[in-house]
């Protein structure tokens, strides 16, 4: 094959994923959209829907035009199957009558895990009637999906215990409940729910990497950074310059001042404590495949253990919202339910707001996936301020071993695998 259709091919491979992106966009955008249109009418029919199934729905709907049909065209076996329909609906009310005298706990052993670790679950539900129980299900949601359970009868005031396992396989926040009894026809034409626990939350940590070294500007001194800028008040000392009237006298140079006569004082350059900012893009057109995004997850994870762990400032912005980092748990719980946003802006338009929203950072890192444009990173790194370290880092899918080339003042890095981040991070220590 020759550079020019091998060039032409990995152009067509681009400009698909780049299509496949988009349209996943507009789905994004487009199933948030109607689910806002829809909130309301779906809470005014809530009532009705969380009793009578589609299905009794649909045969509602057959016996009335059954009924009517039958009866216009005189015909009688279409309008016996109407009746029919009818009273099935009507014994399967009866299967809704009473009520179900139970108790639930529902007991996660951890909280909080890491991707792909193990999360074991615990059910616990008591009858507390002195009646025997009728078998039942019990519904359990979690997250998106949902987990049923056929209990047996259950004995008075004795208790059946289930244990469940939750697929920890991605990074997510889990809402695991509430735990509901369900009342039902065989048929499952009506049900009848009681919601015997409220919902927890399961927190899916992204995976980290531990970082040897400084991860807030590989800066090692316990004072802060100097900066090109002088004071007259500070600790790291730059020079010595005539006295002028306002200055503090607790500043005078009194040897060099007898020595030569002449009033000297001291001035001091300006430091700062180190400050790491990592700006995550949170467009879903600027990653090629969703676990770019996931590994870029994982960084600003990894980063920003660390930088805490060494009682740094950090901070950590996505494109629409910037995160609150009291701890590291907080952190990683508020990065276990990052996702792609709609509407999210450029990363350019984000830094410039980051820009004026975060003062003095020591040490700025970029991060994006495949598809964005290194133009665009580029941009939106110029514009924090020209005495920080600027870091472009775009997280690829594909093999690629790491690389780190400078280009006008910034760094960009290609990285496809997380455990490349801590030779990257004493690289370029």
């Amino acid at each position: 094959m020759t550079l020019a259709a091998s060039a032409e091919t990995a152009t067509r491979r681009r400009l698909g994923v780049s299509l496949r992106r988009r349209a996943a966009t507009w789905r994004l955008e487009g199933s948030g959209w109607l689910g806002e249109r829809l909130a309301r009418p779906r809470e005014l029919a809530r009532p009705v829907v969380e009793v009578v199934s589609p299905a009794a729905w649909a045969l509602a709907g057959f016996a009335l035009l059954a009924l009517v049909v039958g009866f216009w065209l005189e015909w009688n076996e279409l309008g016996a199957a109407a009746f029919a329909g009818l009273a099935l609906l009507a014994v399967s009310t009866v299967f809704l009558i009473g009520t179900t005298n139970l108790d639930s706990a529902l007991d996660l052993s951890r909280d909080r895990v890491v991707v792909g670790e193990r999360a074991n679950g615990r059910l616990l539900v008591q009858n507390r009637s002195g009646r025997r129980t009728l078998p039942l299900r019990v519904e359990l949601p979690i997250g998106d999906a949902r987990a049923d359970f056929e209990l047996p009868m259950i004995r008075g005031h004795e208790s059946h215990e289930q244990l469940f396992a939750v697929p920890t396989d991605r990074r997510a926040v889990l809402a695991v409940g509430p735990v509901t009894a369900v009342r039902a026809d065989p048929l499952l034409l009506l049900r009848r729910e009681q919601k015997l626990t409220a919902a927890e939350e399961l927190f899916i940590h992204p995976r980290t990497v531990p970082i040897d070294g400084s991860a807030a500007g590989m800066v090692r001194d316990l004072e802060g950074r100097s900066t090109r800028q002088l004071t007259d008040s500070d600790v790291s000392f730059h020079a010595l310059r005539p006295y002028v009237p306002g200055d503090d006298r607790r500043h005078i140079h009194w040897k060099h001042t007898v020595r030569t006569g002449v009033m000297m004082v001291r001035q001091f350059e300006q430091t700062r404590r180190s400050h790491l900012l990592v700006v995550l893009s949170t467009r879903l057109d600027d990653y090629g495949h969703d676990d770019e995004f996931e590994t870029a997850v994982s960084i600003v994870a990894s980063l920003g253990i660390q930088t805490l762990r060494e009682k740094h400032t950090l901070s950590i912005t996505t494109s629409t919202a910037q995160l609150t980092l009291p701890s590291p748990r907080s952190m990683l719980d508020q990065l276990s339910g990052v996702d792609f946003e709609r509407g999210a802006p450029l990363t350019s338009v984000t830094a410039r707001r980051v820009g004026r929203d975060v003062r003095s950072p020591s040490v700025v890192i970029v991060l994006a996936g495949t598809n964005a444009e290194s133009s665009e990173l580029r941009r939106a790194a110029r514009l924090f301020p020209v005495d920080a370290r600027r870091i472009v880092m775009r997280c690829r899918a594909d093999a690629r071993p790491l690389s780190v080339r400078a280009f006008g003042g910034v760094d960009m890095v290609s990285i496809s695998d997380l455990d490349d981040l801590g030779p990257f991070v004493r690289r370029l220590s």
